[in-house]
């Protein structure tokens, strides 16, 4: 997995190497763990890192909010509601257990996370995905789909599970240094609790979704208001939540 040099220990959450036109790369953020990790195992590889996060009536930024505050990784964060009621309305990919598209939503925040990575001059995009972790939305087969279907395909880096994945562009050019990046794969979560250790994070979430999407409540609630042919508006969602 890598340990951390002596000078890293010493201030683990600083950018370690100095260039005069460092490579950027824009990190979908969560605001769990995984993704704190994998920013801060590019930025010791002395790439500049920000994050763009997304809220919908479904799910928030606060817990990236409180992430970039924790690490100091500028955040960007946009509302997609419009793009993902579409969407939602026929997932290309389907539904999981409950109303929850994962598949095709995160496609959809990379495609959006890719036209900012473009806009903004990044390098790559890069996610806190581990390999093998959730059952629908992180096995190989899943993480490819997002790729083939974002626009994006070649511009996708997952830093904490990269050397049990092909090799991408980035690694092949010499953007980013393959043997400093991570081998995880599967739910167990000790080695990212060792690894946060290291970096000196002390706080983190628990990995629990929070996206109201996989709820089974809020889902027999939702499911039945598209049935019933309703407009699917930001309000009409949030008193969803109440009954």
């Amino acid at each position: 997995m890598g340990l951390l040099t002596k000078d890293e220990r010493k201030n683990p959450l600083s950018t370690t190497v100095s260039t005069a036109k460092p490579v950027r790369a824009l990190g979908l953020c969560s605001g769990g763990l995984d993704s704190m990790l994998a920013a801060l195992v590019l930025r010791r590889q002395g790439i500049h890192v920000e994050w763009i996060s997304f809220e919908t009536p479904f799910f928030s930024a606060d817990k990236a909010r409180k992430a970039a505050a924790q690490t100091g990784i500028p955040l960007h964060v946009q509302d997609i509601t419009g793009d993902y009621l579409t969407m939602l309305k026929a997932p290309p990919a389907g539904f999981g257990k409950n109303m929850n598209p994962c598949m095709d939503c995160h496609t959809l925040m990379f495609r959006k996370a890719g036209l900012f990575m473009q806009a903004q001059g990044f390098d790559f995009l890069f996610s806190g995905e581990v390999l093998g972790q959730r059952p629908m939305s992180q096995t190989a087969s899943s993480l490819r789909y997002v790729e083939k279907h974002c626009g994006f395909d070649g511009l996708i880096l997952r830093p904490l599970s990269a050397r049990r994945l092909p090799e991408t562009p980035m690694e092949q050019r010499g953007l980013v240094d393959r043997e400093r990046l991570l081998d995880l794969s599967g739910r167990s979560r000790k080695p990212q609790m060792a690894l946060a250790a290291e970096f000196g994070i002390g706080s983190y979430p628990t990995p629990a979704g929070g996206c109201l999407l996989t709820d089974p409540g809020f889902s027999r609630r939702l499911k039945d208001l598209m049935d019933h042919g309703a407009v699917l508006t930001a309000n009409a969602l949030h008193l969803l939540q109440h009954g």
